[in-house]
């Protein structure tokens, strides 16, 4: 049998092997039962046997009894052993699930951001259940019936030896015939089993994709194409799980018909034997019993090959995943350590930096800068002038093709990524909320916060008010992303976490300008606390936060242009003196 395996599944098996060595003594319970109802299965041969020959041939009651009482002993002890191969193997396969699916997740949540640009979620979050849930298949169900059934086939044809070596021939000759087609049908099987698995992500990740934005979906009456779409979608699927099934039913269809065929050229050459006296219809019946424990268990053979193969394809997906190293860790040696509140000192220097899905231009092209301790620094710009992409890089979401960072003087490469972020607060321009409640929400980035913390910073905040008007108050679950509240009231509970954090950096995407004047007159209220006493970098959207920065850095195509006060630019600086007309003066 390990002839049929192929090199991705034996990757397949090494991955499963790797995940089931924790668990060895229940692994080897499980296999001890195997063994011994395989061995209850065949030696029931025997017990057919001698039900035969001694029982219903001697016509003696007192033999018949002794040979059912045998009999049934046996029925016992294999329903006992099945019971504890059944109960360890479904263990160890929802076990080593729940491990392989904690360890993916664990590894892709410390992978880059750069990552999930070349990769969906959507299609990630497929690997992650239903890949895995194949996998527990396999593991807990047929790679059990697998190991059983390769037990039966050679314990079978060993006493079908014993029993009567020239039917044997029969069984023998038919083997390579029923070799044959799970060869050439399982190599097929095998290609169509990744690509169905591909087509099945394909569905779930444009069903996430739709609802993920139905309001934009329905907003734009986008419905019928959406259907349109996912019908295709789904009848792609469809048609690759077609042709898999197509490959297996042939497979199990011609191992039934060689199996069975050639069991009935061996009975009838057994029957002319019984009739000429040259076996006994007791070793007829034994044999006959073991040709068809030996024919059942290469069908079932051919089918679990089969969910090998759909396995390997989901345990080589999964395994690409656990493969996939993060460009941004922590140095292998010379790991610097930053004090446990830094004053904000930040420098660049001549930053150049591309992303990686659109390496032919720069997002930062020879950026220099220096940003003092507590000084408030407002970035100006047109669209994709770089300025997220800074945030990008003081976060250390990626890193810089040329130059480098210091915090504090200390290069941020050879920081741990952690003890970096932990001096940073982010409150983003579309601020992400998580399902769960307001309080787990304001308390993401600080778990040990008392909840008289988390109603101070809400308080701070301005959100206390609209929190408590909330059904549940603090404890009103959100839906998907803050679905429900408006950006004012999204914006203020982000800003409430950044209090909490209580970091030293403050990063602030300012997102006023889509806000209500309401909403935006209470987020200004609130941003003088947030700033106080730590070092900001704002993305500019309000005339009133540019002219409260201490200096003003106006970007263009990724380059720093020009630096000042916002009297200074106004007069020395066409660009700014332009979006201050356009952007600014307006909004005031």
């Amino acid at each position: 049998m390990p002839l049929m395996l192929s090199s991705v599944q034996r990757r397949a098996i090494r991955l499963a092997t790797h995940f089931v060595a924790p668990y060895r003594w229940q692994a080897l319970g499980a296999l001890l039962a195997l063994i011994v109802t395989a061995g209850i299965t065949l030696s029931m041969g025997q017990g057919i046997r001698l039900l035969v020959d001694k029982g219903f041939m001697t016509q003696s009651p007192h033999l018949l009894n002794q040979s059912i009482g045998l009999f049934m002993l046996l029925v016992l002890a294999l329903s006992v052993g099945t019971f504890v191969r059944f109960y360890l193997v479904s263990w160890i396969g929802e076990r080593v699930v729940a491990d392989i699916r904690r360890q993916v997740f664990n590894h892709l949540i410390d992978l880059h951001p750069g990552f999930y640009e070349n990769n969906r979620s959507s299609e990630i979050q497929s690997r992650l259940t239903a890949d895995t849930t194949l996998l527990q298949s396999v593991i807990g169900s047929s790679l059990s019936l697998f190991l059983r059934n390769s037990l039966m086939v050679i314990g079978g044809i060993v006493l079908l030896f014993v029993t009567n070596p020239k039917l044997t021939s029969i069984v023998v000759v038919a083997l390579p015939l029923v070799l044959a087609p799970i060869l050439i049908f399982g190599r097929r099987v095998r290609g169509l089993s990744r690509e169905s698995q591909d087509r099945i992500a394909d569905v779930g990740s444009y069903v996430s994709e739709a609802l993920g934005q139905i309001k934009t979906v329905q907003a734009y009456n986008h419905q019928q194409q959406d259907r349109q779409r996912f019908a295709q979608t789904v009848e792609q699927a469809f048609a690759t799980a077609r042709k898999r099934i197509a490959q297996r039913a042939w497979l199990i269809t011609l191992v039934i018909l060689l199996v069975l065929g050639a069991v009935g050229v061996m009975l009838w050459v057994g029957g002319m034997d019984v009739i000429a006296g040259r076996i006994t219809g007791g070793e007829l019946a034994a044999f006959v019993f073991y040709s068809l424990i030996v024919g059942s268990a290469f069908g079932t053979l051919s089918e679990v090959i089969g969910e090998l193969q759909r396995a390997a394809g989901a345990a080589e997906r999964i395994a690409e995943l656990l493969q996939s190293k993060s460009l941004i860790v922590s140095p292998s040696q010379g790991v610097l350590a930053l004090p446990e509140r830094v004053a904000g000192n930040l420098q660049l220097e001549r930053l150049c930096f591309s992303y990686p899905s659109r390496p032919e231009r720069y997002a930062l092209e020879d950026l220099t800068l220096t940003i003092n301790a507590g000084e408030i620094l407002a970035l100006v710009g047109p669209s994709g002038a770089g300025k997220s992409t800074l945030f990008d890089l003081l976060l250390r979401f990626y890193d810089p093709q040329q130059g480098q960072i210091l915090l504090e003087g200390l290069p941020i490469s050879q920081l741990d990524p952690q003890d970096l972020r932990r001096c940073f607060a982010l409150v983003s321009q579309n601020p992400a909320l998580f399902f769960g409640t307001v309080e787990d929400n304001i308390r993401y980035g600080n778990p040990q916060a008392s909840d008289a913390q988390v109603e101070a910073a809400a308080r701070i905040a301005h959100a206390h008010e609209f929190i408590l008007q909330m059904p549940q108050g603090y404890q009103t679950h959100l839906g998907d992303g803050g679905l429900g509240l408006s950006g004012g009231q999204r914006q203020r509970l982000a800003i409430a976490r950044a209090l909490l954090v209580d970091a030293p950096i403050l990063l602030l995407d300012e997102a006023t300008s889509a806000l209500d004047a309401q909403s935006e007159h209470l987020i200004q209220q609130a941003l003088p606390s947030l700033m106080s006493g730590r070092t900001t970098l704002v993305i500019a959207h309000r005339l009133a936060t540019v002219q409260n920065a201490d200096r003003i850095a106006v970007m263009d195509h990724g380059k720093l242009v020009a630096i000042g006060t916002h009297a200074e630019l106004i007069a020395s600086n066409p660009l700014y003196a332009r979006l201050a007309a356009l952007q600014f003066n307006g909004r005031e």
